[in-house]
């Protein structure tokens, strides 16, 4: 499975600056969001000096994409100074945009440093069931279209401090913890452990607006669809090794919700920040 991820994220380039990649169904026929943030991400560090790494991307959810179909990322080299690399990336599909994201990157440069403390609170991942643990124990109560996705293996073994019951949503803080790692060995490149961070942070993100509400994106009348997703690098990190993602949500209103969220290393290293807006409509008020 991770090595199919670590495909699907390379991308066929068919041009200088144009690559196409192909789409992953995760159960509901639309494109993950994630995906396009790793793919567009993994296109415009193919046109970056390697010795650059990306340090912020932006990017904006333009159209539901289609899962059945390729998609294909044109790269906009806009700017290449002496100290920054800027990439303006379009995702397409069936000739219309359907995603886009800017992104850029720097050269390692030394400068003051400080970051927020990890939470000492938060149990390890140690003895911590991983979410496919937590499915495959309540395989009988999943929906039957989403009973085979949820029980498959899965290139990241996510486990969560707080699970939850997605079917059955209960009201409660809008705040959870959750352990992070590709469930096997990466290359060194810095490039793939960023891209396929980018992918994994869409994971569990939008969810945590939901809980003071005690819904869910599988509670009836719910629409859920991220809006936008921004995202910082700040130290160098390895994806196969544990990520604490801790995550929280300040805010709820006109049928949207804002997450943002943080990555550490088991050591306490504050390694990457995240944010996004996401469409939380509900089409039966109670």
């Amino acid at each position: 499975m991770l090595a199919e991820l670590l495909e699907l994220l390379r991308l066929k380039r068919i041009e200088q600056n144009l690559f196409r990649g192909q789409s992953q169904d995760l159960g509901w026929g639309a494109v993950f969001g994630g995906q396009a943030l790793g793919q567009a991400l993994s296109a415009a560090a193919q046109t970056v000096p390697a010795d650059r790494h990306v340090h912020s991307l932006h990017a904006y959810f333009l159209r539901q994409g289609d899962a059945r179909r390729p998609i294909v990322y044109d790269v906009d080299p806009i700017r290449d100074g002496n100290s920054f690399t800027t990439r303006r990336v379009r995702g397409v599909q069936g000739g219309h945009a359907i995603f886009s994201l800017s992104a850029s990157f720097q050269g390692d440069e030394p400068g003051f440093d400080h970051a927020e403390p990890i939470r000492r609170d938060v149990p390890g991942p140690e003895g911590l069931p991983s979410e496919l643990d937590l499915a495959r124990a309540h395989a009988a109560v999943i929906p039957e279209p989403l009973r085979a996705m949820a029980l498959a293996d899965r290139p990241i073994e996510i486990r969560p401090a707080q699970p939850l019951n997605l079917l059955k949503p209960r009201p409660a803080p809008p705040r959870r913890q959750l352990w992070y790692r590709a469930a096997g060995r990466l290359p060194d490149d810095p490039a793939v452990h960023r891209y396929l961070l980018a992918y994994a942070s869409d994971f569990n993100f939008l969810i945590t607006a939901m809980l003071p509400h005690g819904v869910s994106w599988l509670t009836p009348g719910m629409q859920v669809a991220s809006l936008d997703h921004a995202m910082w690098f700040h130290r160098p990190f390895r994806m196969d090794e544990w990520l604490l993602y801790d995550v929280e949500s300040p805010s709820a209103t006109g049928a949207r919700g804002l997450v943002t969220g943080r990555f550490y290393t088991q050591d306490g290293t504050l390694v990457a920040s995240v944010a996004q807006e996401g469409l939380m409509r509900n089409r039966q008020p109670r």
